[in-house]
């Protein structure tokens, strides 16, 4: 098991209960791989470094887990397709 880290940018301009759905999907996500969450950490609302798709501002949050070799792939192919997610980052922990 390798630990990762999926940072997700979600839209500042839906619903608090989108919002929660959205993050609660990638959660389940990583669960129906047999991933292992570890800690989510909620940033709140941030002003973005350049607009993309005409919004200043969005949700950043990140979500650490531990998963076999093969999960981040099946993970971004799944976020990339969300409707309310701006961008996504999958990146693997090392060990420190």
């Amino acid at each position: 098991m390798n630990k990762y880290e999926l940072a997700v940018i979600v839209n500042a301009k839906i619903e608090d209960d989108e919002r929660a759905a959205t993050v609660e999907k990638c959660k389940a996500l990583i669960e129906r791989f047999d991933g292992t969450i570890t800690n989510v950490d909620e940033w709140g609302k941030k002003r973005l470094a350049y607009e993309i798709q005409k919004m200043r501002e969005a949700f950043y949050y990140f979500i650490q887990f531990d998963a076999e070799s093969s999960v981040p792939a099946e993970i971004e192919s799944r976020v990339r397709i969300m409707d309310n997610v701006i961008r996504y980052l999958c990146v693997r922990q090392d060990e420190a």
